[in-house]
């Protein structure tokens, strides 16, 4: 292949030692808290448009190659950190933000540390984060309280076949996402798993049985949205934890198991002595985000799932005062630690498209009302998925490419669409 590094778009001369670049692996959502804290940022995506690139904090930009092609891309990112390395005299830190490139950073963890600044996981928590079936034996081992996972059998306690209740079905590996079969055919490119009324009804399901081997079969915590739950935080080399906030759901769509739409900060002491207590027994290292339910019956906490990453609530608690990535920033690159780790819950974190589907979804089943729907997005102040009035030209990029694309197609393809929109808007 070609000089991967020729794949770097950067300005040299606007960077220095002592405040080097991160090369972030993710779009808007993790690059805005690196631009609120001035930090320069070059971003590699695979994606050559994607709105990132079009941001005021994008300092440089390298389009990667496909995910599937991981060689590839850790050589793009070899070659890229060998550049930035030689130019300034120094490693950057490297930041990531979904799974195919937490799984990459840990597989070629040895080569990268030469060039990028990374704070990891033992090896064998990282898998048991990454591949979802180990996580729940080694979260019980450590005295967390997780759901129960159950078996593809007739037999035994935790035998899929006995359970009466609501069974929640969800990946096992969640690597190469958006082309599994688990995303395209069980869950229909929408939400990230599937509720069933009982285990015999999981088994019943002739796409489950067809795609059993790549799925876990997980109890069904009890509530709706909002109880969802999130903490989130950083850790230094020995696991003292830096800086926290804790996120809680307001809306999801598809409810209960799809993208988050509608977000927000919140304080809850419980939570934050929970998330404490699992910090210390995973012995998490680094970032982190400790996926939580609480039950609406007990109200006891579940830990679904911990993610060792950045994502997109980081733009929600840095416009609220934390800024995680800043924190991780400054103890890679100066060893420092941050002297005030408050937050604010002002503002709400919204991805407007999807959330009117969500809401939509719920006033079909008469649990919401559209006064009650504007009161909720009117009520707070807001951060934005893609818009910001200080940070305008990603949306006119994506409404600009959507445009160019509605042209190509013809006006008859235009006219359709249009009416589309009124028939679901009415």
């Amino acid at each position: 292949m070609k000089n991967p590094s020729a794949t770097l778009e950067v300005d040299f001369r606007r960077l220095r030692r002592d405040r080097p670049p991160v090369l972030l692996l993710g779009g808007l959502d993790l690059l805005a808290p690196l631009g609120f804290a001035s930090i320069p940022a070059i971003v590699a995506l695979q994606d050559a448009r994607d709105p990132a690139f079009a941001s005021r904090y994008c300092t440089g930009r390298c389009v990667l190659p496909p995910a599937r092609n991981q060689e590839a891309m850790a050589e793009t990112l070899l070659a890229v950190g060998d550049r930035l390395v030689s130019t300034l005299g120094c490693r950057v830190p490297l930041m990531y933000g979904d799974d195919d490139y937490l799984q990459l950073v840990h597989q070629y963890r040895d080569e990268l540390s030469r060039h990028f600044l990374l704070l990891l996981n033992e090896t064998d928590v990282t898998r048991s984060l990454i591949v979802k079936d180990r996580f729940e034996p080694l979260a019980r081992g450590r005295g967390i309280p997780v759901p129960r996972t159950y078996a593809w059998t007739d037999a035994g306690h935790h035998a899929l076949s006995r359970v009466e209740g609501p069974v929640l079905v969800k990946p096992k590996d969640k690597r190469n996402w958006e082309e599994s079969p688990v995303y395209l055919r069980l869950l229909g490119r929408a939400g990230k798993a599937r509720v069933f009324e009982s285990g015999p009804q999981v088994m019943a399901d002739p796409l489950v049985r067809q795609l059993k081997d790549q799925l876990t079969f997980q109890e069904y915590v009890r509530g709706d949205d909002r109880h969802l739950w999130s903490f989130h935080g950083f850790t230094d080399q020995r696991g003292a934890l830096l800086a926290w906030f804790i996120g809680r759901k307001i809306r999801t769509y598809p409810a209960l198991t799809g993208v988050s739409t509608f977000l927000e900060l919140a304080h809850n002491d419980t939570l934050a002595a929970l998330g404490r207590d699992v910090v210390a027994r995973m012995r998490l290292r680094g970032v982190f985000k400790i996926d939580l339910k609480q039950d609406a019956v007990d109200r006891a906490f579940r830990v679904l799932e911990i993610n060792a990453r950045y994502n997109l609530w980081h733009h929600l608690a840095a416009k609220n005062g934390l800024n995680l990535p800043q924190v991780a920033y400054e103890y890679l690159v100066e060893g420092a630690r941050p002297v005030r780790t408050t937050y604010r819950t002002a503002y709400r974190w919204l991805y407007l498209r999807p959330d009117y589907q969500a809401y939509r979804e719920l006033t079909s089943r008469n649990e919401i009302t559209a006064v009650r729907w504007a009161w909720s997005l009117l009520a707070s102040r807001k951060v934005y998925h893609l818009f910001s009035w200080t940070d305008p030209m990603p949306l006119v990029q994506r409404l600009s490419d959507r445009l160019r694309s509605w042209t190509r197609r013809g006006p008859a393809w235009v006219i359709l669409r249009l009416r589309q929109w009124l028939f679901t808007a009415s």
